[in-house]
């Protein structure tokens, strides 16, 4: 099942859209493995705070993050994993952001691909036909990276979400 979520991003003096199911600059997407990566997944389980949120040009450039809100809005999240079912949750708490929560569904495959949707009150997980793909990156005991992918006047960069374990 291929997911194409737009993200898009407005800059002070370029706008810019992408694709969050593209892993690459490349016009094709590559197949996405349904394989699971189950030690990675085992080693994200449990609590974590997201703690910086980081892209070349943060200065100028807003990353409206995951379709809910601005992606400094997302410092001070609190996410939980659980590995066995790949559910959890995920808690916006910025005091100048709007509040949100919300449950998720989540994978890893055998690619380094973090799968993630986004889960309405209300609607059964296999009922969300969309989501957004994130390389995970440098998973220690206590710290991990989920990054994607934007572009910013034709060229590619990266958008860098730091966990930190939160337990």
């Amino acid at each position: 099942m291929k997911k194409i979520i737009f993200i898009c991003m407005i800059a002070t003096m370029v706008f810019a859209c992408k694709s969050a199911s593209s892993s690459t600059a490349s016009t094709e997407a590559p197949t996405l493995s349904t394989k699971l990566d189950r030690p990675t997944q085992v080693a994200i389980k449990g609590n974590w705070v997201l703690t910086n949120v980081s892209y070349p040009g943060s200065d100028y450039i807003k990353v409206n993050s995951f379709d809910l809100a601005d992606s400094k809005c997302f410092i001070g999240s609190t996410w939980n994993f659980i590995s066995n079912n790949n559910k959890g949750t995920m808690a916006l708490t910025a005091p100048s952001c709007t509040a949100f929560t919300s449950p998720i569904v989540w994978s890893i495959n055998n690619q380094g691909l973090f799968v993630l949707k986004i889960v309405e009150p209300g609607t059964k997980s296999k009922n969300v036909k969309s989501g957004y793909l994130l390389k995970v990156a440098g998973l220690t005991d206590n710290s991990f990276q989920l990054i994607d992918n934007i572009n910013v006047g034709g060229q590619t960069k990266d958008v860098t979400y730091q966990f930190q374990r939160a337990n």
